[in-house]
């Protein structure tokens, strides 16, 4: 699937090798303004790579990378000041308030500002959109860890961005947290036509946030399209389970309805369940296909 000409991001033939080592071989994807995307692929697909060289904090071998109309390795203050970040860790001053750092990052923003992107944000209706407002003076050494994710997106988006990158973003939110947190990002979206590229290893949140999914394998983008449409992709067999005689049965097909009408013609079925493939037997499936190599561990997914 492709973002239509006037992409937000465009990556065509890229490739990154580390040693004798390939990461990337030949990628290419686009990213349309307003779409959510979310990156996925086992550890060392090329994930924080590809992101590290949409960023330009990442320098390529070859292909050819365009991030808001403009070549990542010539991007200037300009360019990163439409660009938002918000990174799995990142090391930081503890002594700093929340609202003295966030309105310190905001004044950073104000030359950048156009009569299109009015940046910064505003700091308070910020902190009030990511539940920080009573934290607002706390130092951030105080700051429990779900406050200080929240923090790092609100770094993320003081510059009201274009385009927001967001590493692992809900790791240590409590579920509410990662609800308004999903609730975010689709507002941004909405409201500002932001466009999102997001790494994740938490299928679910892939799927409740993403408009498309983009998995990363053996050097290539082995799948790209919706969710639903990814699960679509390995037609994997599915399990019918039921009880009959007392016992317990389970039985694989790839024609679930046939066999269960066959199997209901019987009449003694109790307790009648139909199992289908979902998004992380997709992603199993697909991944091990393109790296016969590795293990169910190297491949599995956060729950």
């Amino acid at each position: 699937m492709s973002a239509p000409g006037n992409a937000a991001v465009r990556v065509a033939g890229l490739r990154m090798a580390y040693g004798h080592h390939t990461v990337l071989d030949g990628i290419d994807f686009a990213v349309a303004p307003g779409e959510v995307v979310a990156l996925l692929g086992p550890n060392g697909a090329g994930k924080t790579t590809t992101v590290e060289i949409i960023e330009g904090f990442r320098h390529r071998d070859a292909g050819e990378v365009t991030v808001l109309g403009i070549d990542p390795a010539r991007g200037d203050d300009a360019w990163r000041a439409r660009i938002g970040v918000v990174l799995q860790s990142w090391r930081d001053h503890r002594r700093w308030r929340v609202r003295a750092l966030l309105e310190h990052l905001a004044d950073s923003y104000r030359p950048y500002a156009t009569a299109r992107s009015v940046r910064p944000r505003d700091v308070d209706d910020l902190l009030a959109r990511v539940g920080l407002t009573a934290a607002a003076d706390q130092r951030m050494a105080t700051l429990s860890g779900g406050q200080r994710r929240r923090l790092d997106v609100a770094v993320g988006l003081v510059g009201r961005p274009e385009l927001l990158i967001l590493d692992e973003p809900t790791a240590g939110l409590d579920p509410a947290a990662r609800r308004e947190f999903h609730e975010l990002v689709h507002e941004v979206v909405d409201r500002d036509g932001t466009v999102v590229l997001m790494t994740t290893h938490d299928l679910a949140e892939a799927e409740t946030v993403a408009d498309r999914i983009l998995l990363l394998a053996g050097g290539h983008v082995v799948a790209d399209g919706s969710p639903a449409a990814v699960a679509r992709q390995v037609a994997g067999p599915s399990e019918v389970r039921w009880s009959a005689g007392g016992a317990r049965h389970v039985h694989s097909t790839h024609d679930p309805v046939a066999f269960t009408r066959d199997l209901l013609a019987t009449g003694d079925v109790e307790d009648l369940e139909v199992v289908r493939a979902s998004l992380e037997d997709a992603y199993l499936e697909i991944v091990r296909r393109h790296e016969p190599g590795s293990t169910r561990r190297d491949l599995e997914v956060a729950r």
